[in-house]
């Protein structure tokens, strides 16, 4: 099982990105998809989540401004991002909690965390 997070880059404030996460792999079943960022000199805080019942969760600061969306068919977190800001810079992580695949003759289930995109917002 693979995490491929795209949609990163460098935007002005009051701009928009759509961070997109695909898991890829013989995968039957996810339970929370999701993202959290790290700033440079900061701890890993949680941006957004959303379960396999698309009930969501967001953090503090971006409540109003990002929105998650999931697509179970395709395995597929989505992250809108608009009204950005300089301290929304950070690498953001997509996040796969319980994913249950086929890995060779058997069947696991753990969590998986992507490699991360940098997000830039210039002030």
């Amino acid at each position: 099982v693979q995490l491929q997070a795209s949609g990163g880059g460098l935007v002005q404030a009051g701009g928009s990105l759509r961070l997109s996460c695909a898991a890829s792999g013989n995968i039957f079943s996810i339970n929370t998809m999701g993202w959290y960022r790290q700033a440079p000199g900061k701890q890993r805080e949680l941006v957004a989540v959303v379960t396999s019942g698309d009930s969501t969760n967001y953090g503090d600061s971006v409540k109003g401004r990002f929105t998650i969306s999931r697509a179970n068919a395709k395995n597929t977190v989505y992250l809108q991002m608009n009204s950005l800001n300089p301290e929304d810079t950070a690498v953001y992580y997509c996040n796969a909690d319980r994913v249950c695949a086929i890995v060779g003759l058997t069947t696991t289930c753990r969590d998986y965390r992507g490699q991360g995109t940098l997000v830039t917002v210039s002030s």
